[in-house]
């Protein structure tokens, strides 16, 4: 069953629709928000929330896709050590056992 939960967000509250168990991420994710607009209100002072918000997004779109990224190239790399073990384990290993 969904609840509203207040967030605020530059100092407005916005009620977002959202069950409890989602409710702590949804809250990190609007402190979060919070904090990058925050930073982007700070580093350039004018140009309006919207703007504010589509750099936001940018910003974080960004840090989104190269974590994903990160985490591919980990996951690669991890297969290819283990497909080495498997081949250093399966040329150890008699015929009959593999």
């Amino acid at each position: 069953m969904s609840e509203a939960v207040a967030v605020n967000i530059l100092d407005r509250e916005y009620l977002v629709a959202c069950s409890p168990e989602e409710r702590p991420g949804l809250v990190a994710a609007a402190a979060y928000l919070d904090a990058k607009l925050r930073e982007l209100r700070d580093a350039h002072r004018g140009g309006g929330l919207e703007r504010m918000a589509i750099l936001a997004a940018l910003n974080i779109s960004h840090e989104l896709l190269d974590l994903r990224r990160q985490r591919d190239a980990s996951g690669n790399d991890l297969a290819q050590h283990l497909q080495a073990i498997k081949a250093k384990l399966d040329a150890g290993l008699p015929a009959s056992l593999q």
